[in-house]
């Protein structure tokens, strides 16, 4: 499993998600789940991920990961189309775990609405939020 660590380049949902934005195309951004989210779930075994081309609404669920402990939905931090999935992790779920924002990301969106990223945590706020 990956050490604990919060990216500053990332902002980040409170449902345990995190965002990427850019940095090539500021209209699109890289997605996954936070250290704390695989940490609280356990050893990933599975998860559906949506097919390219479909909707992401900010809040709301978008895929399902299914570890050990449980299922879980995947909560969207951002609205957009679906531009592309991991599809590596088929055969390896368990890179969310090992390296939760590299080889563990989970789709890329072009992005609806660029302002909804200012509702979003610094690693910082997001960091305290855990503490809190």
């Amino acid at each position: 499993m990956a050490e604990p660590s919060y990216p500053a380049e990332l902002l980040y949902h409170p449902e345990h998600d995190w965002a990427r934005i850019g940095p090539d195309d500021p209209a699109t951004a890289t997605l996954g789940i936070t250290w704390y989210a695989q940490d609280a779930l356990g050893e990933v075994v599975f998860l559906e991920l949506p097919a390219v081309g479909t909707a992401t609404t900010k809040d709301a669920p978008y895929a399902e990961i299914e570890s050990v402990k449980a299922v879980s939905d995947v909560v969207a931090p951002l609205s957009g189309e679906i531009v592309e999935v991991n599809e590596a992790l088929a055969e390896n779920p368990g890179a969310i775990n090992e390296d939760p924002y590299g080889a563990g990301w989970l789709v890329k969106v072009r992005l609806a609405d660029a302002s909804e990223r200012d509702a979003l945590m610094d690693a910082g706020s997001y960091s305290a939020s855990l503490d809190g």
